[in-house]
């Protein structure tokens, strides 16, 4: 934010809550915005045009009389053509104030994630990116982006060349019990402060998610609180993704989408599981400690494909915000409150039967869809119909 880092522009990718927004609205606090300037993104390339406009304080040409001259509109090129305008312009005064200041304007455009994932989306963040490149080249801008999805990243990675990426994660398990203790004190008091058991268990919950842990510090019940964080994601994961033992032909999509995010979701659960297992058993003897570090498991990309047999199924879990994916190509839950609220699903004995009954049903269906049924007509009693299975190709005789 201050103009330090010329000849690079930056990719923050997070979860949803991980503090992307708070930590550059901070930045920008420090230096009194000088210089810089923040755009959010929006599915309407229309308002993101009238967003960007009002972020850099330029006008577009909104009322026009050029048709009484034979003169096209200025706004027929579309909303891209306009923001294409806008950076034209910034980039004439990025130029001056470099010789002037001495030092590169900042652009942040947040939430890029709300681009949608078309034609038009990839081609204005490709667009956005193009001048990003240009600007760090020329040491005149730097431009930041900001995404909660995975999908930004694979579109700008293919012209990338002075893009740093920097993956931001949720705090470490002894980080957020004291981020939480110390929040819980000044909203509190030291006086009223829970337990540091009890504040350890909430920490673990939340997962060291910033906005749990500013949820859960300002509550009055924090176990209430917490209860509450749990059943609302157990709710979401079964209103969207709850499994139909007997459905109908018509609903084979959506039984396909439940099945295979809960094979995905207990494979989770199970290396969970199987690692506390193991931090249990390698646990040195002596007095048990208030945080307990066991990490959240991740799995390939690549695996999570051959787990859930549809690998367009991980976008769409990932815009719903139930898993996350880093630049590494390795994935995890969302937060440590949606892999909670999973594992009370699965752990219910009646899950496992559930799930397999779906899965049988679904290939039932597959197998109803591929077969045919002939009927005869004008067939008595007593005749017989011969049928012939030939291979060769060749026309009878």
């Amino acid at each position: 934010m201050e103009g330090k880092e010329a000849g690079h522009y930056f990719l923050f990718l997070g979860p949803n809550g991980s503090g992307k927004t708070t930590m550059l609205v901070d930045a920008m606090r420090k230096v009194d915005a000088d210089g810089v300037t923040i755009c959010d993104a929006h599915p309407d390339l229309e308002v993101f045009r009238l967003r960007l406009g009002k972020a850099l304080n330029y006008e577009y040409n909104e009322d026009s009389q050029t048709g009484l001259f034979q003169r096209r509109d200025p706004r027929e090129g579309g909303p891209r053509l306009d923001i294409e305008r806008a950076m034209n312009k910034l980039e004439k005064v990025a130029i001056r104030r470099a010789r002037k200041r001495g030092r590169p304007i900042v652009v942040v455009i947040n939430d890029i994630h709300l681009f949608k994932n078309d034609d038009d989306g990839r081609l204005l963040l490709q667009q956005l990116q193009q001048r990003a490149e240009n600007w760090a080249e020329s040491g005149i801008g730097t431009m930041v982006f900001c995404s909660d999805d995975f999908w930004p990243y694979s579109v700008m990675r293919q012209i990338a060349n002075r893009m740093q990426i920097f993956s931001v994660k949720d705090l470490e398990p002894l980080e957020a019990f004291k981020a939480l203790k110390k929040l819980r004190q000044e909203s509190l008091g030291k006086a009223n402060v829970e337990s540091d058991e009890v504040l350890a268990q909430a920490s673990r919950v939340s997962g060291g998610r910033l906005a749990h842990l500013n949820r859960l510090a300002r509550s009055r019940d924090i176990k209430h609180t917490l209860q509450n964080l749990k059943n609302n994601e157990k709710s979401w994961l079964l209103s969207n993704f709850g499994l139909i033992p007997d459905c109908d032909d018509d609903v084979e999509e959506e039984a396909k989408w439940a099945s295979c995010t809960w094979l995905l979701l207990r494979e989770f659960v199970r290396r969970r599981i199987a690692m506390e297992e193991k931090f249990a058993v390698s646990k040195k003897a002596g007095e048990t400690p208030v945080i307990g570090h066991v990490p959240v498991p991740s799995i390939p990309y690549y695996e999570c494909r051959r787990i859930m047999t549809r690998g367009d199924f991980l976008a769409r879990l990932d815009q719903m915000n139930i898993i996350s994916i880093d630049v590494h190509h390795q994935v995890q839950l969302d937060s440590m409150v949606t892999l909670e609220a999973a594992r009370e699903v699965v752990s219910d004995p009646e899950f496992e039967p559930m799930l397999q009954g779906v899965l049988t049903r679904v290939d039932e269906l597959e197998s109803l869809g591929r077969t045919r049924e002939l009927t005869f007509k004008d067939v008595k009693s007593g005749d017989r119909i011969q049928l012939v299975i030939d291979k060769t190709g060749q026309p009878s005789k």
